[in-house]
Parts: C-alpha cells; sequence; structure tokens
C-alpha cells in the first residue's frame, strides 16, 4: 500500500508539474486563451483570493498544490479532518495577525506621506482629505442616504472596490459604512469629488475585511457626490 501510493504521489506530482508548465506557459499571454480556458485560470485566480491570507511560501504554496492534486485524484493522505481543521484555523489567525503588524508600518508611512499632498486635510480622526473638485448646496447629514460613484484602492495602488469600473453608482446611508466614509462624504457637497485617505483605525481595523483587505489596512477613496437622496 505505501509503495503503491509513493507511486501514486510521484506521478501525481508530475502530472501536476507538467501541467502547470504547460498553462504556465499558455498564461503569459491572457490573449491566447479562449474564454472556456479563461474560467478555469479565473477559478485558479479565485482560488488565490482566499489562499492570500496565509502568505504562502513557494515551498507552501507547493504542498497546498500537491494535497490539491493528491485528493483530486483520490490519494489524498488519511489525515484526522477535526484535528487538520482545527490546526488550519489557527495558522490562518497567526499569519492574519503577522500581516496585520507588517501592514501597520507600512500604513503608517504611506498616511505620513499622504499628509503631505497638496490640498490635503488631516482631521482629529486621522482622516485625509482632499477636494478635487467642489460641489455646491447642503452636505449630507450621518444618516443621509447618497449616491455616488467611488473607486477604491490599497497602499499600493491595488484595486479592491469600484463602482466606476462596474459602471454602476453606489447608493447607502452614511450610517452604515465605514467611520472614514460617514465623517468623509459629510464633508462633500453634490457634485463635488474628493479623495479620502482612511487609516485603519476609521476603515476596517486590526481584523480587515479578508480575504481581499488584510489588517491594519490604509484605504484610499476617490468618491464623487452625485445626489443626496
Amino acid at each position: 500500500m505505501t509503495a503503491h501510493r509513493n507511486t501514486s504521489i510521484r506521478s501525481g506530482l508530475t502530472a501536476l508539474t507538467a501541467a502547470l508548465a504547460v498553462f504556465g506557459a499558455a498564461a503569459s499571454s491572457q490573449a491566447e486563451l479562449t474564454e472556456d480556458e479563461k474560467t478555469f485560470y479565473y477559478l485558479g485566480v479565485a482560488m488565490e483570493q482566499s489562499l492570500k491570507t496565509f502568505g504562502l511560501s513557494q515551498k507552501e504554496l507547493a504542498l497546498v498544490l500537491r494535497g490539491l492534486n493528491e485528493a483530486y485524484i483520490g490519494d489524498a493522505l488519511e489525515l484526522d479532518q477535526a484535528a487538520f481543521n482545527q490546526k488550519l484555523q489557527m495558522l490562518s489567525q497567526e499569519r492574519m495577525a503577522k500581516q496585520a503588524v507588517a501592514e501597520k508600518a507600512e500604513a503608517d508611512k504611506f498616511l505620513a506621506k499622504a499628509g503631505k499632498r497638496k490640498g490635503a486635510v488631516t482631521t482629529e480622526s486621522g482622516l485625509i482629505y482632499i477636494e478635487t473638485v467642489a460641489g455646491t448646496g447642503d452636505s449630507p447629514s450621518p444618516t443621509s442616504t447618497v449616491k455616488v460613484h467611488y473607486h477604491g484602492t490599497m497602499r499600493d495602488g491595488t484595486v479592491f472596490d469600484s463602482s466606476v469600473e462596474r459602471g454602476q453608482p453606489a447608493e447607502f446611508p452614511l450610517n452604515r459604512v465605514i467611520p472614514c466614509w460617514t465623517e468623509g462624504v459629510g464633508k462633500m457637497k453634490p457634485g463635488g469629488k474628493a479623495t479620502l485617505i482612511c487609516p485603519p483605525e476609521i476603515a476596517y481595523g486590526e481584523r480587515g475585511s479578508p480575504p481581499r483587505i488584510p489588517g491594519n489596512s490604509a484605504l484610499a477613496f476617490d468618491v464623487e457626490l452625485i445626489e443626496i437622496k
């Protein structure tokens, strides 16, 4: 049984390595993929989001791929599912906490630089508010429902949410969003545009919003206030 398992593992890994090499070359240019192939490619992209919180090394990623391959071909190691579910949860928490500590240091650097941008106003809460187009009329209250276009990015410019890219404005009450938004949009007037740079304390805090937003992330939003409903 052991010899069979080892042979199966080696053949499975060889097949996986070959498949990754083939599709790695094919994926070098997405234009070369058919629409059906892009769907499978996206499956891998989607899986990456769920793995991102672990901050895997290349060796650890290889073990994940090995587990995926062996489970798929029906030859996975016999493990105590309850015990390893608990281990996995603990690993996730440890890695997220470690990432949050590192992210806080980078967020502080980002915020210090952003606070020096032309026109930047830093409020008592730590919000950095930069008006780019002045609006007219009254500003919304904390309980107002607003219609906005927005483009949200991480400190490194990675887009995590954007009504602009979706081509559809969003509507929501200002008392049901992160404090940065309640305060920042509350400073705007209809027709106005502003950049809101949010410290983690008034965004998603130490916990973040996994898997897209790590703990202690500073966020930037380009916002257009279209209408106060």
